[in-house]
């Protein structure tokens, strides 16, 4: 191994700009019909990445944009992943947004509404996402009645994949989920023994592996990644410190709502500052 080899590391899938010149340009169709077959566990028969945006930004003064791929599949079937690391808690109405978005594109002026294709939303988070903590790190949803039993429509379907659960779970590897997980190692640890080992019989996978590489061992991408990575520190800790904000401003709300039911019994200050832990001064104002 020369000296320029050693150097270069390989970029991590989960990046969305890694991830959308992996899976998303021309010249992938390969690879992200593998991907999309393990995930949606149907055959594809044909796919169409050409209506890709190519947004990738080199410069912090760019601003930080959601890159995804856009495939069309089968008989005009549309299809939209994004790869999301950072947490921002509106995670089910984006993914909901980017469905409504792509459904309604597929209708020209004039036309009927009948000529709207299936839209297919797919979100991959390296995080658990809130108020489906219950279930497994694959769901798929879809429009149905209360009873569960009718779907209103097949032409809205979204899976939801959460990759932390998945080192969590113990999955059972039927003949079906295998690729998927395959699929998913890949993007948590692209030279993870598995990942190395399945590439074997994989084609798609080792195709996904051996590009992955090239793009590695481009300076130009390694300065997007870096860039990219410490974007992602930026808003994860934006987060975390927007949810310790909000969790004290919780914990004082209940405290000055705790001293008011206080005052309005008549306890004397110094009992409903033991209680509180209010200064005097505090609970005189809220009087």
């Amino acid at each position: 191994m020369n000296k320029q080899q050693k150097e270069y590391k390989i970029l991590s899938p989960k990046l969305d700009v890694v991830f959308q010149k992996l899976f998303g340009e021309e010249g992938s169709e390969n690879i992200t019909k593998s991907f999309l077959e393990a995930i949606l566990n149907e055959k594809i028969e044909n796919i169409d990445l050409s209506k890709n945006p190519i947004l990738r930004r080199e410069y912090k003064r760019d601003k930080l944009g959601i890159l995804d791929v856009i495939a069309q599949i089968n008989k005009g079937e549309n299809v939209n992943i994004e790869m999301q690391v950072a947490k921002n808690g509106d995670e089910l109405e984006r993914i909901l947004y980017y469905w409504s978005r792509m459904y309604i594109r597929g209708i020209q002026k004039g036309n009927s509404y009948i000529e709207l294709n299936k839209t297919i939303s797919i979100i991959i988070t390296d995080f658990e996402i809130d108020g489906i903590e219950k279930l497994g790190f694959h769901s798929k949803w879809q429009l149905k009645d209360d009873t569960g039993m009718k779907i209103l429509t097949k032409k809205l379907e979204i899976h939801i994949i959460e990759l932390s659960k998945m080192k969590k779970e113990k999955i059972i590897e039927t003949n079906n989920i295998r690729n998927l997980i395959d699929w998913l190692e890949f993007i948590e640890n692209p030279e993870s023994e598995r990942v190395l080992n399945r590439m074997k019989e994989n084609k798609a996978l080792k195709e996904a592996k051996e590009k992955l590489v090239k793009m590695s061992r481009s300076e130009r991408m390694q300065r997007i990644a870096e860039w990219k990575e410490k974007a992602i520190r930026d808003e994860k800790a934006i987060y975390n410190y927007g949810v310790r904000q909000g969790m004290e401003q919780g914990a004082n709300d209940k405290t000055i709502q705790i001293a008011k039911r206080l005052i309005a019994d008549n306890v004397d200050i110094k009992t409903i500052m033991s209680a509180t832990g209010l200064t005097k001064e505090e609970i005189e104002k809220l009087k």
